[in-house]
């Protein structure tokens, strides 16, 4: 038997954000750092137009002992990972509840309608109003900066990975994470993966 502890199994995990912003690549190193500890992961997918900054949903389903459908029910989530603010909004629409967890980087992409003008982007106070609302507890995190200051925005993504193993609630460590970044990246990546890791740790490790 499987002596990992999970807050709830299966722990059900969306991470979410717009076409180009690299949330499957997330969930797949998420899904291989649980993998290593032993537990059943099913990873599920939507895709909007993610060509065009659509929007791009990863479902993940961690059990100890059992495979469960990729499709996360309504209002099932426990752990909403997202990488855009209105997207966040969005998830917990169709898949919060009461006891949901939110990390949520701050960094909003605009869509095409709102950079023609035919739309609106919400202000941040009220973003960070519905978010606070609709869950029991939610992390804002400016990844998106935190990461040009490591030279490349993709840290973001690897930043809200330690974000979310900082929260205690993933059977996730930094070890296990270099374990996978070694496999998918060079070596020479390796170090700058860890500062970003570590960075998004910090962001949210009780105490800090």
């Amino acid at each position: 038997m499987n002596n990992v502890n999970l807050p709830d199994d299966p722990f059900n995990v969306i991470i979410t954000g717009v076409g180009g912003q690299g949330n499957v690549m997330a969930s797949r190193v998420i899904g291989n750092m649980l993998a290593r500890r032993g537990l059943q992961v099913t990873i599920g997918e939507t895709f909007g137009a993610s060509q065009r900054g659509g929007s791009v949903m990863s479902h993940l389903r961690i059990s100890k002992e059992s495979s469960w459908s990729p499709q996360i029910p309504r209002g099932k989530c426990h752990l909403v990972i997202s990488l855009e603010p209105t997207e966040a909004v969005r998830v917990l629409a169709n898949y919060g509840n009461p006891d949901i967890t939110v990390l949520c980087n701050t960094r909003p992409v605009h869509a095409i309608g709102v950079i023609s003008g035919d739309q609106e982007y919400p202000s941040m106070e009220k973003i960070k109003s519905w978010i606070a609302e609709l869950s029991k507890e939610c992390w804002f995190l400016d990844a998106t900066a935190k990461a040009m200051e490591l030279g490349n925005p993709i840290f973001g993504n690897i930043m809200m990975i330690g974000a979310a193993a900082g929260l205690g609630t993933l059977p996730v460590d930094r070890k296990n994470f270099a374990d996978v970044i070694t496999e998918t990246m060079p070596a020479d990546k390796l170090e700058l993966n860890l500062k970003a890791y570590d960075l998004g740790v910090q962001m949210t490790r009780v105490g800090n």
